[in-house]
């Protein structure tokens, strides 16, 4: 097995030299860097990870923090992780998941405190999050994925759910559709003060009232069951209800599923979008739904590009990254019927 010392003697140079084409420890010239590369394919060598780590003073890992006990790992959020641990192994870093919810920034702190992560991405991000005081009061840097609060922090990656449920909003209403409620994530998660929950309903309010419209935001734990019991309610209380937007991908499908039950027919009689979803979803119901796709995967490659760039050195400017939802053609949507129009 080859070593370094040989990598060193056949590129002809000193063995610190090759730490430092290694580690990136010290500059060295672009010549002598490519003489210790070929070396170090010709002899294929491989530098060990653990002897990079002591001698960079780096773990080579990043930690995501995702607090899967408490919320489900859904296809918007598996195509994040899968984009983020790619876009860290292009880095030459590890990704690796702490399951640590708000109330367990103390525990995260003793995981930090060892050494074992670079940086943090921090998810499910809650208004004054205890994780994010805990890791700034440590030093330890992060990035963001949603806002802690309203502020400027560029640290931060979101969805801009201003402009997505605006979206949303406007492609009901030109079809006709006046009726129109959200379907949010659960009550738990807006007293917790879980960004993209108080994000889509303060979106959603601001685009019906700009249009005169009279906003209804249902609040829906996140299963199919909770989908199904919700819209029930929803066409209880409001019979002139013709569309919903659907912030709570897990419970959309319950939602469609007892309209069918009930005989109300999607699109021709109830029109549903899907924001913040995916197409994998979108395909669970039938009709295929009209989705407004979350950017998770882009989310995920720009959160670690930007913890990486501040190990590097390179601090973020600017203010937040936020990023538009992609319209994806379902069949869950057609104009208000002419029935419906003359019952109101």
């Amino acid at each position: 097995m080859a070593t370094m010392q040989d990598v060193a003697t056949l590129a002809r140079v000193s063995l610190s030299t090759v730490s430092y084409a290694i580690n990136n420890t010290r500059p060295i010239s672009a010549a002598t860097r490519e003489r210790i590369e070929q070396a170090m394919a010709e002899l294929n060598f491989r530098p060990n990870a653990i002897a990079r780590s002591l001698a960079s003073r780096r773990s080579r890992i990043v930690a995501l923090t995702f607090p899967g006990i408490e919320n489900s790992l859904g296809s918007t959020v598996m195509e994040f992780v899968t984009s983020a641990a790619e876009a860290a192994r292009d880095r030459g870093y590890h990704l690796v998941v702490w399951p640590y919810a708000p109330s367990q920034a103390d525990e995260m702190r003793e995981m930090s405190r060892d050494g074992l992560a670079d940086g943090v991405i921090v998810m499910e991000v809650r208004t004054d999050d205890p994780r994010v005081r805990m890791l700034d009061d440590a030093g330890i840097p992060l990035t963001m994925i949603g806002r802690a609060d309203d502020s400027n922090d560029s640290r931060c990656v979101d969805i801009d759910f201003d402009a997505t449920t605006e979206d949303a909003v406007a492609h009901l209403t030109e079809l006709g559709h006046r009726g129109i409620a959200l379907l949010n994530h659960s009550a738990e998660s807006r007293d917790n003060g879980y960004g993209p929950t108080l994000r889509a309903h303060r979106g959603f309010e601001a685009a019906m009232l700009r249009r005169g419209l009279t906003p209804r935001t249902v609040w829906c734990d996140e299963s199919p069951a909770a989908g199904r019991i919700a819209i029930a309610e929803l066409l209880e209380t409001d019979p002139d209800l013709t569309a919903l937007v659907a912030m709570n991908e897990n419970a959309v499908i319950g939602a469609v599923s007892r309209l069918t039950s009930r005989g109300i027919s999607v699109p021709q009689d109830f029109s549903v979008v899907s924001i913040v979803s995916s197409p994998m979803v979108a395909e669970m119901a039938e009709p295929p739904l009209t989705t407004l796709h979350s950017p998770g995967a882009e989310l995920g490659r720009l959160g670690v590009l930007s913890l990486l760039d501040q190990l590097d050195g390179h601090h973020p400017v600017g203010g937040p990254v936020l990023l538009a939802c992609r319209w994806e053609a379902g069949q869950s949507t057609a104009p208000v019927s002419p029935e419906r129009i003359r019952h109101r």
